[in-house]
């Protein structure tokens, strides 16, 4: 064990990180002697007990200033002790960051805390941190079997850290390890010449001084670089069962089928629906699900781009250096999503739910109840409220923006893609696009107006702008707006940002929520969710679409509308539930062919 301070991981592995802290309240500073009042500066002399919870962000540190997020806890006014078991990679050290709390940053004048009251003002106090590991697992480790077997291992010489695994006969242990972890890597059939095709580069590491370790990491590795490993070796036509399976557990592990599945493979069950649907349920069922639950979302969410476009510091000081809030953002849609699978939710859900994942950050954004702390947790939604669903969501509110404006069109292109599954044509390329106009002058929808009297653009303007309309009310961050925000005006809003420095920004225009989609009128965010939500077969068929291309590299063609409709009618039973949509889709044509 040792202070995070000085701690860094020697090797990869697995840690136990506790941390003891408790909040406190710091006193303002005293006058000066001259009478002078400062009631931002804390007195460090005056520390007494918290008045309240802190969320707390921890992050392993790789220099320079590289940070990786590896959980959240919260620390209480009495002291408190948090137990997190976590991944390092090697050299990584531990870091902690109070989320409330500013980040001090260069600027005109000299930082001030946004949370200092002339009572004084919140502060952390860590009392220790122990880390210890590498956790050992329980010998021999499931990882070591699958290279080694159960050779017995041995301390290298001259080393504290490093094993080599003792073999008495080196030459058979190597091709018989090489043949057992090439049927596992490859996911088919081999023959016994393509079992030993990299016995070769082990067998010349060794005359070259390799030890057997080192060169049976040699052959391992070439094994791991062959388009054998690395691509799905899938035949135009009928999958087969070892296709089916690799198919299967890479679309809900993201890894490779197992011993249960590599068996029903070569025993040619897995193509019998009822084996290929209790199949689907266990790997669900498994914690290793979760892979697809988070990395389906953001791909279909484009949740990968969440940390760009940073909000800006003049306009949206609020949100500038709010890492807790887009970690947040992101973690809530894949919470929701997940929640949608568990519960095999209707497919409305996607569009117009009644609950949403919150935690104490994103109660506040969202104009919540507060909650208190780092903790999502699922909490139902007023009645009148414009949240519930994914296109009211911070983060992809955040990815259908640039940080500083807002654009109809551009929001408005991707609920249509994204959302509705009415992808829109591209632009004409000799059509400028339309830029908001941050001084407040006019409204992005004043700017449209002249846009769509060009006859190249009226057309697809008609579709694409109202969902975009829908969601004018929220901002860069999600925010709910009711005036836009401009850089001039006469009565600014001003205050301290979480960077410590003073800011000023406008409120300029209203803001005009309605439009009509295909005919059909709606005055705001919560008209327009009613009003898609209306047509769930369609949700329903572009959610099979969305779970098609991530799971089979193909998009669904002009000609496999027959084979989306039956899955829609065999999931119309539970309201085109979203589990019910992703059974439908393996076991049918659409995920079965190539």
């Amino acid at each position: 064990m040792k202070k995070a301070c000085s701690f860094r991981a020697p090797v990869s592995g697995r840690y136990r990180v506790k941390l003891c802290g408790q909040t406190v309240w710091v006193g303002p500073s005293l006058p000066s002697a001259k009478g002078t009042v400062r009631w931002w500066v804390p007195d460090l002399d005056n520390i007494s007990k918290g008045h309240r919870p802190e969320p707390v962000t921890v992050y392993a540190l790789t220099s320079p200033r590289i940070l990786r997020r590896i959980g959240n806890v919260d620390f209480n006014p009495d002291p408190t002790v948090n137990e997190l078991d976590v991944s390092l990679k090697a050299g990584e050290s531990i870091q902690i960051d109070t989320t409330r709390f500013f980040r001090s940053r260069p600027g005109a004048s000299r930082a001030q805390n946004p949370l200092a009251t002339p009572e004084g003002q919140p502060g952390m106090v860590m009392r220790w941190i122990e880390v210890e590991g590498p956790l050992a697992p329980a010998w021999p480790s499931a990882p070591y079997v699958a290279l080694f077997d159960h050779l017995p291992v041995v301390r290298a010489p001259g080393t504290a850290l490093t094993f080599d695994v003792k073999t008495t006969d080196a030459p058979k242990d190597a091709e018989r390890l090489l043949r057992r972890f090439v049927k596992q890597a490859c996911r088919r059939p081999l023959s016994s010449e393509e079992e030993v095709r990299f016995l070769p580069v082990i067998l010349e590491a060794m005359k070259t001084g390799s030890s057997f370790t080192e060169a049976m990491f040699a052959g391992y590795t070439a094994v791991l670089c062959s388009p054998t490993f690395l691509y799905l070796e899938e035949k135009p036509g009928r999958l087969d069962d070892f296709a089916l399976a690799s198919r299967l557990a890479f679309f809900l592990w993201n890894s490779p089928p197992d011993e249960e599945l590599r068996k029903l493979a070569a025993a040619k069950k897995l193509h019998q629906p009822d084996v290929l649907l209790a199949q689907t349920e266990r790997l669900l069922a498994d914690e290793r699900s979760r892979r697809f639950v988070d990395t389906f979302t953001d791909y279909w969410l484009d949740l990968r781009k969440a940390g760009s476009n940073d909000p800006d510091s003049n306009l949206y000081p609020d949100y500038y250096l709010d890492d807790h809030l887009l970690e947040s953002a992101r973690d809530e849609s894949h919470e929701t999503f997940a929640e949608l699978m568990r519960g095999n939710l209707p497919i409305k859900n996607v569009v117009d739910a009644d609950f949403v994942f919150v935690n104490e950050r994103l109660a506040n954004l969202y104009q919540l109840p507060p909650v208190m702390g780092a903790k999502l947790r699922k909490v139902a939604l007023p009645k009148d409220s414009v949240r519930g669903g994914f296109m009211t969501q911070a983060a992809v509110l955040k990815v259908t923006a640039n940080g500083t404006t807002t654009s109809p069109v551009i929001r408005g292109a991707w609920i249509m893609e994204r959302i509705l599954g009415r992808k829109p044509a591209p632009p004409p390329a000799s059509v400028p696009a339309v830029e908001p106009d941050t001084r407040g002058a006019v409204t992005i929808r004043q700017q449209l107006d002249k846009h769509r009297k060009l006859e190249s653009c009226s057309a697809c303007h008609a579709t694409i702008d109202p969902p975009g309309f829908a969601l004018e009310n929220f901002d860069v961050m999600g925010g709910f707006r009711t005036t836009y925000r401009a850089l001039d005006g006469k009565t600014p809003e001003v205050g301290i940002g979480k960077n410590g420095q003073k800011f000023a920004f406008h409120n300029a225009l209203a803001v005009e929520s309605f439009g009509q989609l295909d005919g059909k009128k709606f005055t705001d965010i919560r008209d327009f969710k009613k009003l898609v939500a209306k047509d769930d077969r369609q949700l329903a068929r572009n959610m099979i679409g969305q779970f098609t291309v991530y799971a089979t590299g193909a998009a669904v063609s002009f000609g496999d509308r027959a084979k989306v409709e039956a899955v829609l009618d065999a999931a119309a039973p539970t309201r085109y539930g979203v589990r019910s949509l992703v059974r439908g889709l393996v076991t049918s044509d659409l995920f079965l062919n190539k």
